[in-house]
């Protein structure tokens, strides 16, 4: 059976607040994947995680600095990270920073030892749209939920 495409405007998706300078929206949900946007406010950091699978980022709006290197990765570059790829980043300078991403399995959230203390996923993205849609009183964008069906309860989202 042939799914039929659809098209998606972002700005018809609300930004999901998940703390304090960061938001997601999210563009299509499968069940080991998801695609969204990440906006991040000057000097937001994402702490160090470790991906369990493929991720795929183009740089949209603003600049990203790679914490170990010191790296910028600016408007329209594209940033590609394997399974057990492992980093942090922030956004650097005066604006905002948005990037578009394309991933599959867990983005797992590290301590100081290297340990698992938080991660974020397919069904932990969907699970915080789905309760902020609800404190917003709007419905779930169906052309966005894929094929896993709706998930409810709380959401264990961090970054």
């Amino acid at each position: 059976m042939t799914r039929a495409f659809f098209a998606v405007t972002p700005d018809d998706i609300p930004w999901v607040p998940l703390r304090a300078g960061l938001s997601m929206r999210p563009l299509h949900f499968e069940e080991d994947g998801y695609s969204l946007q990440l906006k991040l406010e000057p000097g937001t950091i994402i702490t160090r995680h470790r991906h369990t699978g493929v991720t795929h980022a183009l740089n949209l709006i603003g600049y990203r600095q790679i914490d170990a290197s010191g790296e910028i990765i600016g408007p329209e570059d594209f940033i590609f990270e394997p399974d057990g790829n492992e980093d942090s980043w922030r956004c650097h300078g005066d604006a905002p920073c948005i990037e578009q991403i394309s991933l599959t399995g867990r983005v797992e959230y590290l301590d100081e030892d290297g340990n698992v203390v938080s991660h974020s996923d397919s069904s932990t993205a969907k699970t915080a749209y789905l309760d902020h849609c609800r404190s917003i009183g709007c419905a779930p964008d169906p052309r966005i939920m894929g094929t896993g069906g709706v998930v409810g309860g709380t959401s264990s989202t961090s970054a």
